[in-house]
């Protein structure tokens, strides 16, 4: 189960008290013990349910974003595919390096499974140009964009879409950078569902991703087989 451990528990939970963060979560109902283990799914449910099966949160919001190339990016960029997301900003001086670091770690474990790709937010767009992001990737060794996307839109946009991620990102003149957000790593399957959420601060949370990932690309497998026959 993502966020096991107490600090990425309390990470979680400042973030609830702050009112930076408003999300429900809710196991997969087909989750038993006479099935293969199942990470649950999270996120928030906005609507009523319309029907007595209707208890999942609903999935990430379409999304309409530009990566390091240049390149519109959306949800069907992803389509068929489990994705990690996070949000950054190329001149952060706190959490941003160490994060980015930790991600670099997942990436380079699944680097060669073309059905894990990584989503990076600016939340710093009027800096965050793409030669910027370009650069940004390149210092970090990403050649291939399509495996690894930085993106940037508008603030409104990446803001919302950290919520509908369960983090937190916002305008704040008061820290150093003139941005506060969190560390935190959304896993995302191929129904656009967060499937668990980690702090990128946290060795044993970002270990706890690198084994949950092989979990969600099984039963990624499992649900496709009978449709491939």
């Amino acid at each position: 189960m993502p966020l096991r451990s107490a600090a990425g528990r309390a990470v979680l939970a400042g973030l609830l008290t702050a009112g930076s963060l408003l999300a429900a979560c809710s196991s997969d109902s087909t989750s038993t013990g006479a099935q293969p283990e199942r990470l649950p799914v999270l996120g928030i449910k906005h609507n009523a349910p319309t029907s007595p099966a209707d208890t999942l949160p609903d999935p990430v919001p379409s999304f309409r974003l530009t990566n390091q190339l240049g390149q519109v990016i959306t949800n069907q960029t992803f389509a068929g595919k489990v994705y990690v997301t996070d949000f950054f900003f190329a001149t952060c001086p706190s959490i941003c390096p160490k994060m980015q670091s930790e991600l670099l770690r997942v990436y380079k474990q699944f680097e060669g499974n073309p059905n894990v790709l990584f989503l990076s937010h600016t939340i710093d767009p009027a800096h965050d140009s793409i030669p910027v992001l370009r650069d940004y990737a390149e210092r970090l060794g990403i050649q291939d964009a399509s495996r690894w996307h930085f993106a940037t839109a508008s603030h409104d946009t990446i803001f919302a879409l950290a919520k509908a991620y369960m983090t937190a990102a916002q305008v704040d003149k008061t820290v150093q950078g003139g941005f506060a957000h969190s560390g935190a790593f959304a896993l995302i399957d191929s129904k656009r569902r967060i499937r668990g959420v980690y702090d990128g601060m946290e060795k044993d949370q970002v270990d706890q991703l690198i084994k949950d990932l092989p979990l969600l690309l099984k039963e990624e497998q499992l649900e496709t087989a009978p449709a491939a026959k």
